[in-house]
């Protein structure tokens, strides 16, 4: 009896000290296969706030904005298509024209076109092997060249590359994808704050008026924006307007804007970075009380904005009032 017991028990010891040691040698398990993602769509469930954010922003609305098809003649313009239906950054690579896609245009520039790479992994701020998606950290994401292929297209980068803040290492994304609650643990905003957003437009210039030597001297002044204002859409346009006080008519004074190439009549009037233009109002109606204002439109312009007019104050960027 006693001998089955030694023998029973050193099966048990054997056993044990077996398993123990192919749980010490055994062959690594092969790490789960990397998703295949093929639409945006399929980010919301792990991604919700920034997938919430991409749908809010004009990134998601580059193929359907009505302001967008009719500028592109409903994209018949096919050079519009690299931009605004591209193919991957990383397939191309950064500085370099993106490519168009042909399915799921409708998505704009999506998730896809920022984050995913050519063998079809997924770039982020940091590796996270365990996750569907196993994001490698890729830093070309915070990159200047990254945002290049489309938004140099009209000038933008090359604008930045001027200006001071590009010696002070203050990028796209700094103005653009701001941290969440200014709280870098919480990411970055994915609402890509733009010329769609007129409180960041506010922020980009100032507007001064003051009387001199019998006229009135207004000035304008790029002091926050890093790169020309406004830039990137030769269909976007400032104007600076003035009246008397108590009058509702709007009268035209300068407009800061690109021309198109085949507008050879017109010539760039955009405000660089850090540069201020000044104008001059020599007419016997601004002897008195006056205001002096700056509108933004993106399309089309404004010969004279109505007053009152809901869609002008919208667009209003700063209001001068002027004693006489």
């Amino acid at each position: 009896m006693q001998a089955s017991i030694r023998i029973f028990a050193g099966l048990l010891v054997s056993t044990v000290a077996a398993l123990a040691l192919y749980q010490v040698f055994q062959p690594p398990e092969a790490p789960a296969q990397a998703r295949q993602f093929t639409s945006s769509q399929e980010c919301a469930q792990c991604h919700a706030e920034p997938f919430r954010e991409w749908q809010d922003s004009w990134h998601s609305r580059s193929w359907t904005d009505p302001d967008v098809r009719a500028l592109s003649n409903d994209f018949a313009n096919t050079d519009c298509i690299d931009c605004h239906a591209p193919r991957p950054v990383f397939e191309t690579g950064l500085a370099n024209r993106v490519l168009p896609r042909a399915a799921r245009r409708a998505e704009g520039v999506d998730c896809i076109a920022c984050h995913q790479l050519p063998d079809g992994g997924m770039a982020g701020t940091f590796d996270r092997p365990d996750a569907p998606c196993r994001p490698q950290a890729r830093r070309e994401l915070a990159q200047v060249e990254f945002c290049a292929p489309c938004h140099d297209q009209h000038k933008t980068v090359t604008q930045w590359r001027a200006s001071s803040y590009a010696a002070q290492g203050i990028g796209c994304i700094d103005c653009h994808m701001p941290y969440r609650n200014g709280d870098p643990n919480q990411g970055r905003d994915h609402t890509m704050h733009g010329g769609h957003d007129i409180e960041l437009v506010r922020k980009a210039v100032a507007l001064r008026a003051q009387r001199s030597s019998g006229a009135v001297v207004v000035e304008i002044e790029n002091v926050g924006a890093g790169h020309h204002f406004p830039t990137d859409e030769r269909s976007r346009a400032a104007d600076v307007f003035w009246r008397p006080k108590g009058e509702t008519a709007w009268r035209w004074l300068y407009r800061f804007r690109s021309p198109y190439r085949h507008e050879v009549e017109l010539t760039d009037t955009l405000l660089p970075a850090h540069a201020t233009h000044t104008l001059r109002i020599e007419d016997e109606n601004a002897r008195g009380a006056l205001e002096v204002a700056l509108f933004y439109k993106l399309t089309p312009y404004w010969k004279t904005p109505a007053a009152p007019d809901p869609e002008a104050e919208a667009k209003l960027v700063h209001r001068v009032e002027l004693s006489p």
